[in-house]
């Protein structure tokens, strides 16, 4: 069985039989025709259900918002957001998708040459539970639009949401059996990545996870997307606005409980204006109102499991023990569901948990530099490489520090976020690919050459 457990209760509410074999066999060939036929569809019909299924999601947005929340704990402002921001993205590739896959002409001695971006077929969508509709809608979005299939394989703790994936691009008037959603135990998902139905993969989730179905993907010889962990550094310069740099470091690591990969989690400050930093990042940590994630007001809701909470936890208390300075939070709410107080450690260095790991909760660590030259230094010394923000008032020096950081994105004086418009992932532990943009939209396409020489007969 998959259930549904209320995060903010820890009580089960709902649960689904899982696929049997026979049926994901049976599910994987209606992927497979469907998508034979889906790739010669015109791509200027191919998006307007792009535009339908963005529909779809508005006029349900209240509906999907609430099952965000019942499943994973998301505040319902932010999952009201989450869902607007799948349309957002649905109807920038309905937009952009033809220029993105548009022929490309290349001059060479033939006469005619250049590169076109075909479809690969029917992808594995690995997905996440902590934003269970924008991490599949983004990839989603680009992958129909030039011509792919689509199987998802959710988090088994997201199973409605799940389910409603497939509600909407069936409603959206998407061809039945393009894309499905399989309820499986994970323990099913090596054979499908073997499965000769299945053209590449696209996983979002964890380096141990990733490292796991690089390997059965690698072994079959098929093309990947993995975007995995990370622990971003947030690295305040002397000269920086300290109050305002301290203002967005409390939504970029706490929106969502703190429970996304592009949360920044290091906070890298220059010792000359550490104390101020610390203070105003604490007392608006203190502010921020946890609770029920159904009401209005709530901005922390509770974790998503309750072994999540408890590895948090085991973080923080190591930390500490290691020598971090403790200066709010740092224990398990009392009472019912999986809730987790908003917790600022100061004085985090190399070898503490909180550094050396990627905290997944509400946790920030605070680590104290005496120059950018140490900032750049402990901000690269992770096994991840997904995001990084820089606050400086100088732009020429930011620049400087941009350039040395191993990092897929850099973000100055602003919070980490994921934009359709501007491509997505990381290096080294956190992955390889993109997703969105450009670069998105090709990535599971045979970018393929076209050479044409002379007519000999005329």
């Amino acid at each position: 069985m998959i259930t549904t457990v209320n995060p903010a209760t820890g009580q089960q509410v709902a649960s689904f039989e899982a696929h049997t074999d026979a049926e994901v066999d049976q599910i994987l060939t209606t992927a497979a025709k469907a998508q034979t036929q889906w790739r010669t569809v015109p791509l200027e019909e191919r998006v307007t259900y792009l535009t339908s299924a963005a529909k779809v999601l508005r006029e349900r947005q209240e509906q999907y918002a609430q099952m965000i929340t019942l499943e994973m704990g998301k505040p319902i402002a932010e999952a009201r957001s989450e869902i607007e921001k799948c349309a957002l993205t649905l109807d920038y590739y309905a937009e952009n998708a033809e220029t993105y896959l548009a022929p490309e002409a290349i001059e060479t001695q033939a006469e005619e040459s250049g590169v076109v971006f075909e479809p690969l077929g029917v992808v594995l969508a690995i997905m996440p539970w902590n934003y269970p509709f924008w991490q599949f809608f983004r990839f989603a979005a680009p992958a129909l639009a030039a011509g792919n299939g689509a199987i998802l394989k959710h988090a088994n703790n997201v199973p409605q949401a799940a389910i409603a994936a497939e509600e909407i691009l069936r409603d959206a008037g998407v061809p039945e059996g393009l894309f499905a959603t399989v309820l499986v135990d994970s323990s099913k998902v090596a054979a499908m990545i073997a499965d000769d139905r299945i053209a590449a993969v696209t996983l979002t989730g964890s380096t141990e996870v990733g490292a796991i179905v690089a390997g059965q993907a690698g072994n079959s010889l098929k093309k990947q997307v993995l975007e995995l962990g990370g622990s971003d550094p947030f690295i305040v310069l002397s000269d920086a606005n300290v109050q305002k740099a301290a203002e967005v470091a409390v939504k970029a690591r706490f929106t969502n409980g703190g429970q996304s990969c592009v949360n920044s989690k290091r906070f890298i400050v220059h010792d000359s204006i550490a104390d101020e930093f610390v203070k105003h990042f604490t007392d608006g940590v203190a502010a921020l109102k946890v609770g029920d994630p159904t009401n209005e007001a709530t901005q922390i809701g509770p974790m998503a499991r309750a072994n999540l909470r408890a590895e948090i936890d085991g973080q923080v208390q190591r930390s500490i023990e290691a020598g971090a300075d403790l200066k709010l939070g740092g224990t398990v709410l009392e009472g019912e569901g999986f809730y987790y107080a908003p917790t600022v450690l100061d004085h985090v260095k190399p070898g503490h948990a909180a550094f050396d790991e990627e905290t997944f909760g509400p946790v920030a660590a605070v680590i104290r530099v005496s120059s950018t030259e140490e900032a750049i230094r402990l901000a690269n010394q992770t096994e991840f490489g997904l995001a990084a923000t820089v606050w400086s008032e100088n732009r020429e020096a930011a620049r400087q520090v941009v350039s040395q950081l191993d990092a897929g994105a850099v973000f100055v004086n602003g919070m980490v976020a994921s934009d359709p418009r501007l491509p997505f992932g990381g290096i080294k532990k956190s992955g390889y690919g993109r997703e969105l943009s450009s670069y998105g939209i090709r990535e599971f396409t045979n970018i393929k050459t076209v050479w044409y020489g002379p007519n000999y007969n005329g």
